[in-house]
């Protein structure tokens, strides 16, 4: 299957459809969580009481990020051109699903994504896990080889390859996991031009 041939779509948010800006550092320190720890994977892992007023604290502050989103470059235009194809899409991120909603209408694409097919962390296990893709693959009643997975780290490719899409790495001038990856773009520009019918 060639890239032009793919009509189902799904999206990380941060950091690919929008500039990156979680410094995860940061957030680490003002959680007290060790640095070489996944941030969502020691916040489940914590007692509940503890782990809600962290969840609270990351959300606000997630809140704060998703209401100054900058779209990545090129993003709206792909974004825009899929929709106009008529072609299902959807966002798959690790942030809570209300701010994706948030970032959505801050980058002007809320209206291209049906409501349903934004799914944060509480609707799915967090990325690399597959769960999410499947669901999206159930909603849609598509197989997993029919969609692809756009992200721009290796959580998102991982999560791809579990769930049997194809995988699209964006917004890294090198690829550091062509193992994990179908396709890569500098850019959603360059993405774009990726699906431009030959003439």
């Amino acid at each position: 299957m060639s890239l032009t041939d793919v009509k189902h779509w799904v999206f990380d948010m941060d950091g690919t459809l929008t500039v990156a800006v979680h410094d995860f550092a940061a957030i680490r320190v003002a959680l007290e969580i060790p640095p070489e720890d996944d941030i969502l994977t020691h916040l489940a892992a914590l007692p509940a009481e503890v782990a809600a007023t962290k969840h609270a604290w990351l959300l606000e502050h997630e809140r704060e990020l998703a209401l100054g989103s900058v779209a990545a470059d090129g993003a709206v235009e792909l974004v825009r051109d899929l929709a106009a194809r008529g072609y299902r899409l959807g966002i798959l991120t690790r942030n809570a699903r209300e701010l994706a909603h948030v970032t959505l209408q801050a980058i002007g694409l809320a209206d291209c994504f049906a409501a349903e097919d934004v799914l944060g962390r509480e609707d799915a296990p967090p990325k690399p896990e597959p769960g999410g893709l499947l669901k999206l693959a159930a909603a849609w009643q598509v197989a997993p080889e029919e969609m692809v997975m756009v992200g721009d780290y290796r959580f998102d490719l991982d999560c791809g390859r579990a769930a049997g899409t194809r995988t699209v790495l964006v917004n890294l001038p090198e690829n550091p996991w062509p193992e994990l990856t179908d396709w890569h773009a500098a850019d959603c520009a360059a993405l774009q031009r990726m699906i431009q019918p030959r003439q």
